[in-house]
């Protein structure tokens, strides 16, 4: 797949098929779950939140066997999940700064 990771609708694609990516992972959907206190049911609900698919690709970048294994299943390049942050909701790394 090819992916110019240049605007939301891009990277919001690469963050769902991320987000499918864990979720078909009996080791990593857990490990996601305990890590940001959704539970399985609400995933839907949470996917609709501004940061949600942020915090996705950051779930995806903080283990790098887990980005290469993505990008080798997704044909995403890994440079491309870390593009695709800057593309979405609260994933420029500006969590605290009020407006």
């Amino acid at each position: 797949m090819a992916n110019n990771v240049s605007t939301r609708e891009n990277a919001e694609r690469i963050a769902i098929e991320a987000l499918g990516f864990v979720a078909a992972d009996p080791e990593l959907l857990p490990r996601f779950l305990a890590i940001t206190g959704i539970e399985a049911q609400a995933i839907r609900h949470a996917a609709r939140e501004p940061g949600f698919l942020a915090g996705v690709l950051q779930f995806i970048l903080a283990h790098e066997p887990t980005l290469l294994r993505f990008a080798a299943e997704s044909g995403v390049a890994p440079a491309d999940v870390a593009k695709a942050i800057r593309y979405l909701p609260l994933g420029d790394d500006r969590h605290d700064i009020s407006t």
